[in-house]
């Protein structure tokens, strides 16, 4: 199975580069984030042309998360139980099973400022997908849970770790979020840098941040036993954040020995 993960900043905007990346890449499953993109304008019928199926939950202007697949896709869920909002919940989580693996593709919030409410808002949400996993840990099927969590879970993920000491994205409340999550049993996948420096998926649009490689690792795939060691190759397409309008983040994509099971006709 070739799973993949993508931050694709406007789902619109960069249709005609997500459509050749499919093409070109063949991912078996798909987790966007940031689509931002209402449920009924989805580009359903031009994925689907690729031979995706596609379960989307957005609320149109901001965030919007999605699954794309072409390896079958049930018992699609939006949201989690506990999810806190802002004040209501947003767009930010979708799960689905894709030929027996759990999939949840998450936008985690980004926090702004360590004095903001949204840093607040941040924590509360990692604690409840903390406990939403909890539950689909608990004898479901192999999990693996992709996206931008908008964290960088150690110093070695951010190109200068002294520029962000005083800003969200590193500080220690936000590592423990992760930390709690890995406790309960997952595995970052951390991708091998095909050639080259360390695997970044995120860089700044200004000042040239992604030609001098002054980025950060915030997209993650957080796997159970069964999929992290089923995963034989992992990186960071770095040439999807090339060239005319890219999104400000890079693929990720994961092969694991996991035999996709197409549907059932």
């Amino acid at each position: 199975m070739r799973l993949a993960t993508w931050n694709v900043n406007s789902v619109k905007a960069r249709l005609p580069r997500l459509l050749d990346w499919l093409a070109t890449t063949g991912p078996d499953v798909v987790c966007l984030q940031e689509t931002k993109c209402p449920d009924g304008a989805f580009p359903v019928a031009e994925v689907g042309e690729l031979g995706y199926t596609v379960a989307s939950h957005s609320d149109g202007r901001w965030n919007g998360v999605a699954i794309l697949s072409r390896v079958g896709l049930a018992d699609v869920t939006v949201g989690f139980p506990s999810e806190p909002g802002f004040p209501a919940p947003e767009a930010r989580a979708i799960s689905a099973t894709c030929a027996g693996l759990r999939v949840w593709s998450v936008y985690v919030p980004n926090g702004r400022a360590v004095d903001d409410p949204h840093y607040a808002y941040k924590l509360a949400w990692f604690a409840g997908l903390r406990d939403a996993l909890e539950v689909e840990l608990a004898g479901g099927p192999p999990l693996a849970v992709c996206g931008d969590f908008n964290v960088a879970p150690t110093d070695a993920d951010v190109w200068d770790p002294a520029l962000f000491a005083a800003s969200t994205h590193v500080t220690p409340a936000e590592r423990a979020a992760l930390a709690a999550l890995r406790d309960l049993g997952l595995h970052d996948v951390v991708p091998t840098p095909m050639k080259g420096p360390h695997p970044y998926t995120y860089w700044d649009y200004r000042a040239g941040m992604f030609h001098q490689n002054k980025g950060m690792r915030i997209d993650l795939v957080y796997a159970s036993d069964p999929f992290a060691l089923a995963v034989r190759a992992a990186y960071v397409d770095r040439e999807a954040r090339k060239g005319k309008g890219p999104s400000d983040h890079a693929p990720i994509v994961v092969d694991a020995d996991l035999v996709p099971v197409a549907p059932m006709p």
